[in-house]
């Protein structure tokens, strides 16, 4: 299965995009050949780019909040282990104390570097990370694979914060939805959203064997989904034959 999620909420278009990153850079940083580490590094600086917005870090810390407050609300429920609810009322909390503990915004240590600002000036320059443009960060690229990987992980961990709060607050919301199985009539499904319920994230689970590809377009009120399908000289064509597949809305 392929599965795809659309953001129906522009907070959770934000999660979804620092969540894709910090996997990337996970990946990248277990590496141990200086051209993954340079990637590393670019994809640190991707993540300061989003974490530089104001907003983002009260954001996180509102919605680490409520979800305490819902879930405290389950407590005494017969139906609700204790054990798991108190399980995951200790990871929000901790989430909540780590990053309401650091100073001004996530990375702001980072932003502090100098060598490491330097290259982030030339990094999106065609080019621009040359020996002879950076030699200092030409010699790093030359130490030990172990060496570069410790450098990496203490600037990761100024940043581990907030990779720990998305991740929590994804889980939770991705838990919240329940799949069910719909129709693609023509390729085309429309489905209006409960008023009074905000959903903040669509799931779509297609089999491989399909090869399908969603067009997703959704808001507060209604989601369209146009299946397409890749012909040979990778132009996206609609398809025109009835689809099932599964659907999740997650609130």
């Amino acid at each position: 299965m392929i599965l795809y999620e659309y953001p129906l909420h522009e907070r959770v278009r934000t999660y979804l995009r620092l969540e894709h990153l910090f996997l990337r850079l996970d990946k990248l940083v277990a590496r141990v050949d200086a051209l993954d580490h340079h990637y590393a590094l670019a994809t640190i600086f991707e993540i300061m780019e989003i974490t530089a917005r104001p907003d983002l870090k009260s954001d996180l810390l509102k919605d680490l909040d409520k979800q305490r407050h819902a879930l405290d609300a389950f407590r005494g429920n017969p139906s609700v282990s204790e054990a798991a609810l108190n399980r995951v009322l200790t990871q929000l909390t901790m989430c909540f104390e780590t990053l309401n503990a650091q100073i001004g915004k996530a990375g702001l240590s980072l932003t502090e570097n100098d060598w490491l600002m330097a290259i982030r000036n030339r990094i999106n320059i065609p080019g621009g990370t040359c020996e002879f443009d950076l030699p200092s960060y030409y010699a790093w690229q030359h130490k030990t694979g172990v060496t570069r990987q410790t450098s990496l992980q203490q600037w990761v961990d100024a940043l581990s914060p907030i990779a720990s709060s998305v991740q929590l607050l994804l889980k939770l919301l991705r838990d919240s939805g329940t799949p069910k199985k719909v129709v693609a009539t023509a390729g085309q499904f429309q489905q209006n959203l409960q008023q009074g319920r905000a959903f903040l994230l669509l799931r779509l689970a297609l089999e491989v064997s399909q090869e399908l590809i969603p067009e997703i377009i959704g808001h507060r009120l209604l989601v369209s989904i146009r299946l397409m399908r890749m012909d040979i000289d990778n132009h996206l064509c609609p398809v025109p034959e009835d689809v099932s597949f599964e659907i999740s809305l997650c609130a």
